[in-house]
């Protein structure tokens, strides 16, 4: 038996086995414990100087209320393994558990004298499914450049995070913002513990894709996260507004019907098993229609005011911020195969657009503008170029404009570097993962490991690395990239090779500048 299997033998006996793990299998030697506040962890020796420490507890909560920190107790412990992700329709990610407030750390210098600036990854997935433990969010090849510490976090999603409960019963007044405050105590561990990582508490750089960002969006107007992070890039991920305290309450009803719970008393909800409440996911909302939302809400405690509406709240505007999206957003979610796009034509692709755009206008004119503008364009690009500016990317517009209004340092990128692996997919939601974090060779990954994606990726890469550093993604071998004002819009396109443009996709956005925007979940 080897030595480093006698010490984690030893480590377990000690009562360390209470820490939560996912069946992750261990992967290296264990490398010498950091000592900090929250207590006395191992990581593993890994591959290019890597030091990792995967499932680190940094908070419990009971069912529907605010977390609280933990601290563990003086024996070292083994930080080898990931912890359960939080409960969620589907087994992807191996083990669930409500109990799953859990971080991941990356570093190359665990020494508090480095003073690396951190990157935080908040993952996507809305407000209801995901994880950090996806192979594509994996922070070691970031982490092996030797310049930032990576930290991924997972935390409590749909009915355990966002149930807003509070108008039904006074007992549980941080039910609906829950999640979010999962997340803010994660920066208040980085903030007393992340230095003995070799990390400065004083950059911290939040980072999420999708429902990640837009968990950064609303966090940038909560007063309970106000100095926990200095800098902030959403990748797709928008939160114009919140849902209203009235819409929550009335898909917290439809809920509870799901369940078959009486909503004038709430106590089943408390020793219901963890599956019957992931089962009963599947209600029907009752605003939107489909499964019921869960987000963050306006309830006038944790968030008072809306996140960019009606301009983006004062709270953040001192914080550069990175604002970005994909080029074919709508091409992730809305499968070429599936009944929504195959068969397409142009008899029937308005119809077939009205229910994805998300708002309310002409869906036959939408399409006759598309085909005078874009003659060459099939009925498949018209879908997809028309869901993508009107229901995915014009939140982005609209926070990038609400920013530049006020003057606040924004940068905004646009990506159109697409799959290599199924041309149909373009540049679709999600292919910014493995460009930012490395992992294009990743399970999970559509880029392909040619030169053009070691490219395209080393330029994003090198991009939010410098953010992380300064405030300012601008770095050597990248052309300049302004901040995004008005008119100009300037946009740095990352492809193979990056350029930069000004109001790139002008036409679209000013076609659906037309009509309000409406945030799905308000």
């Amino acid at each position: 038996m080897s030595g480093a299997e006698l010490t984690r033998r030893a480590l377990l006996g000690s009562g360390a086995a209470a820490l939560a793990a996912a069946a992750t299998p261990l992967r290296a030697a264990l490398a010498p414990p950091v000592a900090c506040s929250a207590g006395r962890f191992f990581g593993t020796a890994e591959a290019n100087g890597i030091r990792a420490y995967r499932g680190i507890r940094y908070g419990r909560a009971e069912r529907f209320r605010a977390p609280a920190p933990f601290v563990y107790g003086p024996a070292p412990h083994p930080a080898d393994t990931f912890g359960p992700v939080a409960p969620q329709a589907g087994g992807t990610y191996g083990l669930q558990s409500e109990d799953c407030l859990f971080l991941n750390i990356w570093t190359a210098r665990p020494d508090r004298a480095a003073k690396l600036p951190v990157m935080l990854y908040i993952h996507g997935g809305a407000y209801s499914g995901g994880s950090v433990t996806d192979p594509l969010n994996d922070g070691a090849a970031l982490a092996a450049r030797g310049d930032v510490v990576v930290v991924t976090v997972n935390h409590r999603l749909n009915a355990f995070g966002y149930l807003y409960l509070a108008r039904l019963n006074p007992r549980f007044p941080d039910s609906g913002n829950a999640g979010q405050l999962d997340l803010i105590l994660a920066l208040q561990w980085v903030r007393d513990n992340i230095a003995a990582f070799g990390g400065d508490p004083g950059r911290v750089m939040v980072f999420g894709q999708s429902g990640g960002g837009a968990k950064i969006a609303t966090m940038l107007g909560m007063p309970a996260a106000k100095g926990l992070f200095h800098r902030a890039a959403t990748m797709s991920g928008q939160q114009v507004t919140a849902s209203g305290p009235l819409n929550a309450t009335a898909r917290a009803r439809a809920y509870l019907a799901r369940l078959g719970v009486d909503a004038g008393d709430l106590s089943p909800l408390l020793t219901m098993p963890q599956d019957r409440l992931v089962a009963a996911l599947d209600a029907i909302d009752p605003i939107l229609g489909g499964g019921v939302y869960f987000g963050p809400v306006l309830d006038m405690k944790w968030l008072t005011r809306h996140p960019f509406w009606p301009d983006a709240n004062p709270q953040g505007l001192g914080i550069p911020m990175i604002l970005g999206n994909v080029r074919d957003e709508t091409r992730g979610f809305l499968s070429p195969d599936s009944d929504k796009v195959r068969g397409l034509t142009w008899d029937n692709v308005a119809a077939r657009i009205a229910p994805e755009l998300r708002i309310d206008i002409l869906p036959e004119w939408v399409v006759a503008q598309y085909r005078a503008h874009f003659p060459d364009w099939s009925p498949t690009e018209v879908f997809y170029g028309a869901t993508t500016a009107g229901r995915s990317w014009r939140g982005q517009v609209i926070e990038a404009e609400s920013r530049a209004q006020a003057g606040a340092p924004a940068f905004v990128y646009q990506v159109d570097f697409t799959s290599r692996l199924d041309p149909r997919r373009g540049a679709f939601h999600t292919i910014d993962i493995p460009l930012v974090f490395g992992t294009i060779g990743a399970k999970g990954s559509h880029t392909g490991t040619g030169a053009d994606a070691q490219a395209a990726s080393q330029a994003m890469q090198n991009s939010f690395v410098a953010f992380a550093q300064t405030g300012d993604p601008n770095h050597t071998g990248l052309p300049q990239w302004p901040r995004y004002d008005l008119p100009r819009r300037a946009t740095m396109v990352f492809d193979t090779v990056a350029h930069r443009e000004d109001d790139p996709r002008r036409w679209q956005r000013e076609l659906f500048a037309r009509v309000p925007y409406i945030q799905p979940g308000t």
